[in-house]
């Protein structure tokens, strides 16, 4: 296996799209998922779209956005977490503001390939690049994979739960862990995605009713109003930071 980058090798952003998505597609209906797309990653952030190949076909992809953290007028995670994140690397790329951390945004690997332990190479990849370009900081808006399980469950109790060893119970969030990862806090409203009941239907195949509805791939439920015709989706996330 060896990782390239996605400004080395444009060719390949349809294969590594193709391995699939964190949760499912609805994740990138929000306004700040509709910011990260292939062409913008092309033309500002190539270099953090890594891509692990074998025999050249993509088997894991990890995106990420170099931004400013901590800055002046940015002191602290952000609450709306994964959200923000991106909103904060678009405004310092139109700002020309010089980014000093990277924020992982995604790991997917191929479901051929899982238990190789993929997950941790793409983020030693990310720690590596983010060294190589200048950026002292590596943090994450975890997704808590076991979470989907219990989308009722509030977040502070899920990362409380620790294992015997001490480690934490989710295997996602103990992925981080056992790279040298350190919890830093919850952020509560970490995705926010709002639409008509059309809009559901259309992004996850969901026909919503009043009140919470659980689906496949939600780490929380999607609170919906039919007199409204709206629902909302509330993700929350767990920010994390590795050391450099």
């Amino acid at each position: 296996m060896h990782i390239v980058d996605l400004a080395s090798r444009p060719d390949l952003a349809d294969a590594a799209l193709d391995l699939g998505d964190v949760g499912g597609q609805f994740i990138y209906a929000g306004m700040s998922g509709k910011i990260i797309t292939v062409e913008r990653f092309l033309r500002h952030w190539g270099r953090y779209f890594l891509i692990a190949l074998e025999d050249d076909v993509p088997i894991a992809r990890t995106l990420s956005v170099p931004l400013a953290f901590p800055a002046d007028d940015r002191t602290e995670l952000p609450d709306h977490g994964w959200d923000e994140a991106i909103q904060w690397a678009a405004q310092d790329k139109m700002d020309g503001r010089a980014p000093n951390a990277l924020c992982a945004l995604e790991v997917v690997i191929d479901p051929k390939h899982r238990g190789r332990h993929l997950s941790s190479e793409m983020l030693k990849a990310l720690k590596a690049r983010a060294q190589e370009t200048g950026l002292s900081r590596l943090i994450v808006s975890v997704r808590p994979i076991g979470k989907e399980d219990e989308p009722k469950t509030p977040m502070a109790e899920y990362v409380n739960r620790r294992r015997p060893d001490g480690l934490f119970a989710d295997r996602w969030l103990r992925t981080h862990e056992r790279l040298g990862a350190k919890m830093v806090k919850i952020c509560p409203f970490a995705v926010t995605i709002s639409g008509s009941f059309a809009d559901w239907w259309e992004w996850a195949g969901i026909d919503l009713v009043d009140g919470d509805n659980l689906f496949p791939g939600g780490i929380a439920p999607i609170i919906a109003s039919a007199e409204r015709d709206y629902g909302v989706y509330v993700e929350p996330n767990v920010w994390m930071e590795h050391p450099m």
